[in-house]
């Protein structure tokens, strides 16, 4: 009897402990799970966008610079980070995302430029009793090839011989050659080649203005390197200073055009059996060095120049009749070249076209005037920007992150848009005319094939703005830029390629 009243006392000790613990049990459970989402919570907020680019944005590299970095979601235009986005800064080529936009909506994806031969003579025969006119307005894209097929036209109308001058209209623009920041220390470069109405290509990159020379390892009779020309010319004087060497010896060729003139000096060493040296030059005036291909041209397929004929620039009468005409690409096509090969005199041709459609002045004044009503209508606030040039090689261009990002927003509404996009460089991609200038960043995914943006660079500055597609599949449109560094160009791309790697990597939601 007293065991089995202990063992129900016993039984009912325990019941009471259990009954007692199971709460405290629960209790630490629930506990448990609200530390844990806390914790769970925190990590999340550690990894959040601003954290994610904050943290780049101390990298030393930056010290002393003025970075501006900012993103929006390309569908609410909602902005998800911003660092000194209303600060005015240097764009680079950054400027050409503004001049290709006013292009495609001002000209139009469909808009063409046309070179033509005129006269104010008359055919009798096989020979042409007048002036021959080579008339330019404004295609960056011309080759002795267009050329040769405007002899060839010449040729089917049964001319063989002209009794007259030969003469370069570039009255379509004005006569500045240089966009008015441009440094005296650039215009030899195809950088910083001049701009006419008339003007020449030496192959498919369309470097406008420009010649190619050539450095061979070959021998001269004097010991000296061959030097060529594309395209061939006399326009140009080559001064060949140059020393072909052992083959051991080191390749040290320099190729430079003499200020305000056409003597390309090309002097230093060449070894035997070495790959060959090629420079684009700015040549000076590039109005008569298309005429004087052209005239070399006609005289390759035949067509003679009879009795005392000058060169000369001026305009075709009106009353001039055409003899042939070459049109170039759409624009639609002239924006690959362009925006992928970071184009500079495409930028200024297609500022000064603008102003010669709108304000009938093929001027840098006018086109920039063309193409800030353009960005104003994108929602942009031009009375915080100031625009010099159209392709980003003057210091002194100045625009906001924000105000750009505003421009990258609202073309998305246009029905061009997406030739606009295909024209940026694609990150990663091998085609240098896919790739672009971003061909050999960002090779790895998420940001390969993903980041499609405009790169910038100048000395001190470097700049990239464009569209990427994050993690979870939201569209953004971002813009970076770095001014006043010091030191090395890759350290600050690979930090503006970390920032466009960590937006193609990231979760929104």
């Amino acid at each position: 009897m007293e065991w089995k009243f202990c063992k129900k006392s016993t039984l009912l000790i325990l019941a009471i402990i259990v009954l007692a613990i199971i709460p405290i049990a629960i209790q630490e459970d629930f506990t448990f799970v609200k530390v844990s989402n806390a914790t769970e919570n925190a990590e999340v907020q550690a990894n959040s966008l601003e954290e994610k680019l904050s943290k780049l944005l101390t990298n030393e590299q930056l010290d002393g610079t003025t970075t501006s970095v900012s993103v929006m979601h390309a569908n609410t235009g909602d902005i998800l980070f911003s660092e000194n986005s209303d600060r005015r800064l240097h764009p680079a080529s950054n400027m050409k995302l503004i001049t290709s936009v006013a292009a495609l909506e001002i000209l139009g994806e469909n808009y063409q430029f046309t070179t033509q031969v005129r006269t104010n003579g008359k055919v009798k025969g096989k020979v042409l009793h007048g002036d021959l006119f080579l008339q330019g307005k404004g295609d960056p894209t011309l080759l002795k090839s267009d050329l040769k097929q405007m002899a060839v036209d010449m040729k089917e109308q049964g001319i063989r011989k002209v009794k007259g001058n030969i003469i370069a209209d570039d009255t379509w623009f004005d006569d500045e050659r240089l966009s008015q920041d441009l440094n005296w220390s650039d215009e030899s470069f195809y950088t910083g080649a001049q701009v006419s109405a008339l003007t020449l290509s030496p192959n498919k990159d369309y470097d406008a203005g420009t010649v190619i020379v050539h450095v061979l390892p070959q021998a001269t009779e004097s010991g000296k390197a061959v030097i060529e020309v594309t395209p061939k010319t006399d326009y140009i004087k080559i001064v060949n200073r140059t020393q072909i060497v052992d083959a051991d010896k080191p390749k040290d060729i320099a190729i430079e055009r003499e200020h305000g003139t056409n003597r390309i000096i090309v002097e230093g060493t060449m070894p035997k059996k070495s790959t060959q040296v090629r420079s684009w030059v700015a040549v000076w005036e590039p109005t008569m060095y298309a005429l004087d291909v052209f005239q070399k041209t006609l005289q390759e397929e035949g067509i003679d120049f009879i009795g005392k004929t000058e060169a000369l620039m001026k305009a075709a009468p009106d009353s001039s009749t055409i003899l042939t005409e070459k049109k170039s690409m759409p624009l639609k096509d002239l924006l690959i070249p362009f925006m992928k090969l970071s184009n500079n005199g495409h930028g200024e041709v297609l500022t000064k076209e603008m102003g010669r459609v709108v304000h009938g002045d093929g001027s840098w004044e006018k086109g920039l005037a063309a193409m800030e009503q353009v960005m104003e209508q994108f929602g942009a606030n031009t009375d915080t920007m100031l625009l010099r040039d159209g392709s980003g090689m003057s210091h002194k261009n100045m625009i906001p992150a924000s105000e750009l990002l505003q421009v990258l927003y609202h073309v998305q509404e246009k029905e061009w848009f997406p030739l606009f996009k295909k024209s940026l460089p694609v990150a990663g991609v091998e085609d240098r005319l896919v790739g672009g200038t971003l061909r050999h960043r960002m090779q790895e995914a998420p940001a390969k094939g993903n980041v499609i943006a405009k790169t910038g660079s100048l000395k001190g500055m470097s700049t990239l703005s464009g569209y990427v597609t994050t993690k979870d599949q939201q569209p953004l449109i971002f813009s970076i830029m770095i001014n006043n560094y010091i030191g090395s160009s890759e350290e600050i791309t690979a930090i503006e390629d970390q920032i466009a790697s960590t937006l193609a990597a990231h979760e929104l939601e």
